[in-house]
């Protein structure tokens, strides 16, 4: 009987390998062929809490303000967009295509202390920034302390 040699590392990185693929077909990377395939994409989002406000950034580079849809309803934020692919040239082939396209859709639970009457929203530099004031009597008030 021949002795084997156990190489674990070896059948690691192929077991990596094999859930990487997994996880590139389930959630539609190009595959490695360069065919196309569906993307579902979600931009990052980061939501601060301030004195006076909650702020929301997303990045969403490439887009146009006007991809963008920001709706509040039932102190329920909903940012939505396209991010429109850009035409191929003529006769180009892709040896890689790692950038996502398509609609997406992103809805955020807001506490009822924030006043949705007055949200202002700007975009610049790939980057959305909603700002939420919060109703007047949300906000942290300082007693005075008298001395007697």
């Amino acid at each position: 009987m021949a002795v084997v040699r156990w190489r674990p590392m070896r059948d690691i990185a192929g077991f990596q390998e094999e859930v990487n693929r997994l996880f590139d077909e389930f959630f539609g990377r190009v595959p490695a062929e360069g065919r196309t395939a569906p993307t579902i994409w979600a931009p990052p989002v980061d939501i601060i809490e301030k004195q006076d406000a909650l702020v929301v950034k997303a990045e969403l580079p490439g887009m146009s303000k006007d991809d963008l849809k920001i709706n509040i309803e039932d102190n329920v934020l909903t940012i939505r967009g396209e991010k429109k692919q850009e035409k191929e040239e003529e006769g180009a082939q892709y040896h890689l295509a790692e950038r996502v396209y398509g609609v997406f859709q992103r809805s955020f639970t807001l506490p009822a202390s924030i006043d949705p009457g007055k949200v202002k929203a700007s975009y610049k530099d790939g980057v959305l920034v909603i700002e939420i004031p919060k109703k007047e009597e949300a906000k942290p008030k300082e007693i005075p302390i008298e001395v007697k």
